[in-house]
């Protein structure tokens, strides 16, 4: 039974955890991914007191929805690989914040950003220092059993499983696995998708639904808000290329509609468009 959740960010923003849970419930969806992104308002999550886990671990016992993933995206304003060394610091401690929240939630994957850095110049050395960060963080997640799973990106420094697996030679450890997103990865025309999925298929740890408008010569792409259908996302190939591979883990429809009146209509809408693809597939779900 296919396991698909919800992008938190699908949902009002203004509401409990337990409102948040209730919603996807209500739309059908087996767990929500937390964001935990580079506003102040967010990353102040990574300072929850034990009222407040206690309190999310009895909403989630109550309501029958986890949380099963992390989208730390906070390493966009704190990177690791940033000249700036205060800013390294401040990743680490970041990440190991995320790392014992996720323990503490029973939350399985923390979703990380594949960015070396991303409002700074890319060169070899910022490469050289993500890197790094992402070995230490990775010793420190495994010993928590948190598996950090590096989304396929927006950015050319991360836009292939390719090259996730060019790092993965580097950091060989079973809790470093690849996220992608079909949408990303679809949206770089050097990219065969189905060929890259083929070859990260043992370090897939889950999976994005997404549609993107491609990157070209002429265009650089659009990688959020592109209506289901209406980009260059082959889902059903894809999709039958996962199942053909013997995929199991879970899926997770990425919207970011937290601020329509009408999410509802746009979450369905999406559901309408992805859920008979991936029947077709031959997943099933409840």
């Amino acid at each position: 039974m296919a396991q698909i959740g919800i992008y938190e960010k699908a949902l009002p923003k203004d509401i409990s955890w337990k409102e948040r849970f209730l919603l996807a419930k209500e739309l059908g969806f087996s767990f929500i991914e937390m964001s935990i992104d580079e506003t102040d308002e967010r990353l102040a999550r990574l300072n929850w007191s034990d009222e407040m886990i206690n309190q999310i671990r009895k909403d989630m016992k109550e309501t029958g929805i986890r949380i099963n993933s992390i989208c730390l995206s906070g390493h966009r304003r704190f990177p690791f690989g940033s000249s700036n060394e205060e800013y390294r610091i401040k990743a680490k401690e970041l990440m190991v914040k995320a790392i014992r929240l996720a323990q503490r939630l029973s939350i399985k994957i923390i979703q990380v950003a594949g960015y070396d850095v991303y409002y700074e110049k890319k060169t070899r050395l910022s490469r050289k220092l993500f890197i790094e960060g992402l070995e230490e963080s990775v010793k420190i997640a495994s010993e928590y059993g948190i598996i950090l799973s590096i989304e396929i990106m927006d950015d050319p420094f991360m836009n292939s499983i390719t090259k996730f697996l060019e790092i993965k030679r580097q950091i060989d450890s079973p809790y470093l696995q690849v996220y992608p997103d079909l949408g990303n990865l679809s949206a770089w025309q050097e990219n065969d998708p189905e060929r890259e999925l083929e070859k990260g298929i043992n370090w897939i740890s889950s999976i994005h639904l997404k549609d993107t408008y491609p990157v070209t010569t002429e265009s650089s792409g659009q990688f959020r808000d592109v209506p289901f259908g209406a980009g260059c996302v082959d889902f059903e190939g894809l999709l039958k290329k996962l199942k053909q591979m013997n995929y199991n883990g879970s899926f997770l429809i990425e919207m970011w509609s937290e601020k329509n009146p009408d999410f509802k209509k746009e979450i369905v809408s999406a559901k309408s468009y992805l859920y008979p693809k991936l029947k077709e597939a031959g997943y099933e779900f409840a």
